[in-house]
């Protein structure tokens, strides 16, 4: 598919997930350098920039759709032939999907020592890192069981809980104001990430920070499982995480209320990092305020700006 193709489907919620929206704007570019024959390189970069802006402009907060999208530019700089800049584009794309892939092993391995036989985990939205912990601590012959939030307007939660059924976890869905309720009785708090800054907050499905505090509150582990392509390289010179808002239909149908009523429909909120326990990531277990050495680690600084 086109970039624009991905864009809208991103946009749509169609596509959902900060890896695997990172991943289809990878393989898009991809695409876009395939179907864009041209041999002069000003119009094949002209073609994928415009890719470039369309899918990053899709889904502002997602951190790793940005990392995802500059990757695929890595080392391209210094290139002169159009089909040199095709080939690299097309390579980084391909070592971009299968890094990501294979990240989200890892983390499960590394997560999976955190869950005990008999816990209960709580956890909110549908994220695949999260998921693939409890799947891996599943299959290592843990047994445990797993409440999932419905994660209100869109409910990820029902995809979460259909994933968790499908490996034969058990799992019982809750209403989003009644994580508190049952915080008590839980034993470790599992989510994902769509950005995390470089001071360790975390920007996640909205709500998110509300379960951070009533686990901070009766003192349950909160572990975010993210991986590194989630880092953002941009907050270390300052810029704030964009948080996105979508349309009031998404919480209200229409006539529902008067025209005069406001809906305020923001989709993520920041975790600050002192409710964090711990960050499982491809390249170990982190506490929050590591996030800047990741960050430049891992990211470097070619990731920090490109040119507009």
């Amino acid at each position: 598919m086109s970039a624009e193709e991905i864009a809208e489907r991103i946009r749509s919620m169609d596509i959902r997930g900060a890896a695997e929206i990172a991943r289809q704007a990878a393989q898009a570019l991809k695409d876009e350098a395939v179907d864009c024959r041209t041999s002069d390189l000003k119009e094949l970069k002209a073609c994928l920039e415009r890719g470039r802006d369309t899918l990053i402009a899709s889904r502002p907060t997602a951190i790793s759709l940005w990392n995802g999208v500059q990757y695929v530019f890595k080392d391209t700089a210094g290139i002169t032939d159009a089909n040199e800049y095709r080939e690299k584009v097309k390579v980084n794309a391909d070592r971009f999907i299968k890094r990501s892939k294979n990240a989200l092993m890892t983390i499960g391995k590394l997560g999976a020592n955190r869950v005990r036989d008999g816990d209960k985990v709580l956890t909110h939205c549908n994220s695949k890192a999260a998921i693939a912990v409890m799947a891996e601590a599943w299959a290592q012959g843990k047994r445990f069981e797993v409440f999932a939030t419905e994660s209100r307007p869109w409910r990820q939660g029902v995809l979460t809980a259909n994933d968790l059924a499908r490996l034969g976890i058990p799992v019982t869905m809750i209403i989003d104001s009644a994580v508190r309720y049952v915080m008590k009785d839980m034993d470790l708090v599992l989510v994902g990430a769509d950005t995390i800054a470089s001071n360790g907050a975390v920007i996640n499905k909205i709500g998110t920070s509300q379960v951070a505090l009533a686990a901070h509150e009766a003192r349950v582990p909160f572990t975010v499982c993210a991986e590194t392509f989630k880092f953002s390289p941009r907050t270390i010179y300052g810029e704030l995480v964009k948080i996105e808002e979508r349309d009031a239909t998404e919480v209200v149908k229409a006539g529902e209320v008067p025209p005069h009523v406001k809906v305020f429909n923001p989709v993520f909120d920041a975790t600050p990092p002192e409710y964090i326990d711990s960050i499982v990531t491809e390249i170990g277990v982190i506490p929050p305020y590591a996030a800047y050495q990741v960050i430049v680690k891992e990211l470097g600084q070619e990731f920090i700006f490109y040119e507009d």
